[in-house]
């Protein structure tokens, strides 16, 4: 009995044992709260910005070194004009850099810390010490999968005989941006029909090709048509085409904002809810859909809305899910949504949080880096009160985790890939 005490304490003195750190504190995020930046990292808050001008998710280089994020300030060229500047943080040494006076939607090489905006219609990238015209006429664009060039999509315009219809370009793009023309250089991907639609019933005017993105395997581009904005706010169709532009084809129609089409985490099935029509109209007439190129099912129950969801796995997801009801504008009368958790394989769907009453369980995220389940806990789908949940991908174990986030993005490093 002395000798496994003695050797028990010579264990503690030679290997003393330290307080393992939750799991929740090894997460990386950038977040945005009151339209200021701050980061979370090894379980503490830090403020970055403090003009309260930041809007829009944040993004991670790939290496996690880096934030590229968006404030909004006076314009340097226009009186009483507002300009939307871009900037980027580097976590490491704290260093605060301005890249461009006014540019949008930001995006990351996935090789390298290079960093492509938007400059009302021309794409521009940037290497930290100067930034290069690359293409004009772009309304949207993504980078290729080995960040060798870009797919850019080119809006209809509005002629004498109605509305044209938006195309898609490819332009390789190398080390040398100096020597890269500006005008031309691009190859012709895919022109959309005039109108598309799923039925004769519900076919809309091609005018715009946003929300590009690659699958897994990068063998299909999915994206999001609309027709003139005021339309867009009623009917989108999401579409899918094959990476070589030969195999086009219309998947559903969406509504903007309510559930942005996602690929699984590494096969090519993407999920997406569907059905038209803004939220005004009621919470209604949006089911979550999964396409398994080519096999498509649905999963959202009878006289149930789903508004928002996550991939945990290739074959699991977790939904924000309400029942049916009319809109109204006592937001007291909103329906409140709670999590259930699907398996796609055997369609085995359980409830997985049970918020209290008067709250609601929106925009789930699986933080695969760390094993867990985030959500917005709040009153109504425009409360500005969010607290952020944490717990286990089957709910279990859930707590209150960080208060008043209006966004938060988690870096995932190669979990991303």
């Amino acid at each position: 009995m002395k000798r496994a005490f003695l050797l028990t304490l010579i264990i503690a003195i030679l290997f003393p044992l330290t307080p393992s750190a939750a799991l929740e504190d090894q997460v990386k995020a950038a977040l945005i709260r009151d339209e200021n930046l701050w980061i979370l990292m090894n379980g503490r808050e830090k403020q970055v910005t403090k003009s309260g001008k930041v809007f829009a998710k944040p993004q991670w280089s790939m290496d996690g070194k880096w934030l590229v994020y968006q404030i909004e300030a006076p314009s340097e060229h226009q009186a009483n004009e507002q300009q939307i500047e871009v900037w980027a943080y580097n976590t490491e040494t704290e260093e605060k850099k301005k890249i461009y006076h006014n540019g949008y939607s930001p995006t990351w090489a996935p090789n390298k810390n290079i960093i492509a905006f938007n400059d009302r219609g021309i794409l521009v990238i940037s290497d930290f010490k100067q930034f290069y015209n690359i293409a004009t006429g772009v309304n949207s664009y993504t980078w290729l999968p080995d960040g060798s060039g870009f797919l850019l999509s080119s809006s209809g315009t509005l002629r004498p005989d109605g509305w044209s219809s938006a195309s898609l370009f490819t332009k390789k793009v190398d080390d040398n941006y100096k020597d890269i023309v500006l005008f031309g250089g691009v190859e012709p991907f895919f022109t959309l029909p005039r109108e598309i639609g799923t039925t004769d019933k519900n076919k809309l005017i091609a005018v715009y090709a946003d929300q590009l993105a690659y699958s897994p395997s990068g063998k299909w581009i999915s994206f999001v048509v609309s027709p003139t904005a005021s339309w867009s706010m009623d009917s989108n169709m999401l579409c899918v085409i094959s990476s070589d532009g030969k195999n086009f084809e219309v998947l559903d129609e969406i509504t903007l904002h309510v559930g942005e089409p996602k690929w699984a985490p590494s096969k090519d099935t993407i999920a997406f809810i569907a059905g038209g029509g803004r939220i005004v109209l009621g919470f209604k007439n949006k089911d979550l859909k999964v396409r398994d190129m080519p096999v498509s099912g649905t999963y959202t129950p009878k006289n149930y809305a789903d508004f928002d969801f996550d991939w945990v796995t290739d074959d699991s997801i977790v939904t924000s899910r309400m029942e049916e009801k009319e809109w109204s504008n006592d937001f007291s009368k909103h329906p409140l949504p709670s999590l259930y958790s699907i398996n796609l394989k055997s369609n085995k769907q359980i409830k997985i949080t049970n918020p209290p009453q008067g709250y609601g369980d929106y925009n789930p995220q699986y933080v695969k880096s760390v094993e867990k389940l985030v959500w917005v806990r709040k009153t109504s789908i425009t409360d500005q009160n969010r607290t952020l949940w944490i717990a286990n991908s089957n709910g279990t174990e859930a707590k209150e985790w960080i208060k008043n986030v209006d966004t938060i993005e988690f870096y995932q490093g190669d979990y991303s890939n």
